[in-house]
């Protein structure tokens, strides 16, 4: 867990310190759709923020260089196997992280636009993200390992955050209230 701070600490510290200039930005877009005459400024102001300050912590600390193990894994659940004799505290940081790092876009983006409000759709955009974050890592040597397993996990990530603010999808909302 020391090493997950020492990788990380700073880019906790700045996203800590990012949320009211996070909670700025939504108030001044708000605004400034309201006065566009946008049908539903706050709502999409909140997700598009939202999507940004959510998403981008997680990027940033996937593309931080690092002194690890360099590779490629393409053969599914290997790694997640490779993962049964780890302490708990790294299965956590591994497969929780993992989970979490396109959670925001998969929990925003179908309340943000009625054309993005389909699991299918959250999922293959967040898998060509995930496989872009990982060819990154790898064409970037920076000394991470590339793996299928991150590209489901961070899918699965959004899947879920997406199925758990379907109630406020923007498909759902009534027509004219939400820009389509």
């Amino acid at each position: 867990m020391a090493r997950t701070w020492e990788l990380w600490g700073k880019v906790i510290i700045a996203g800590t310190f990012a949320l009211p200039l996070a909670l700025l930005a939504i108030l001044l877009l708000s605004r400034h759709r309201a006065r566009a005459s946008h049908p539903a400024p706050l709502r999409t102001s909140i997700a598009d923020v939202g999507i940004v300050a959510g998403t981008a912590p997680w990027i940033w600390m996937i593309l931080t260089p690092s002194s690890g193990q360099t590779g490629v894994s393409l053969v599914p659940f290997m790694d997640l196997a490779d993962l049964a004799g780890a302490p708990w505290e790294a299965v956590l940081v591994q497969v929780g992280g993992n989970l979490l790092v396109f959670a925001a876009l998969g929990a925003l983006l179908p309340v943000r636009s009625g054309a993005m409000s389909s699991v299918a759709r959250v999922a293959a955009l967040s898998a060509a993200f995930s496989v872009l974050v990982e060819v990154l890592q790898y064409a970037l040597r920076l000394g991470r390992f590339s793996s299928v397993d991150d590209v489901l996990l961070n899918t699965t990530g959004a899947v879920i955050a997406a199925l758990i603010t379907r109630r406020w999808w923007a498909g759902r909302i009534p027509a004219g209230i939400v820009p389509r």
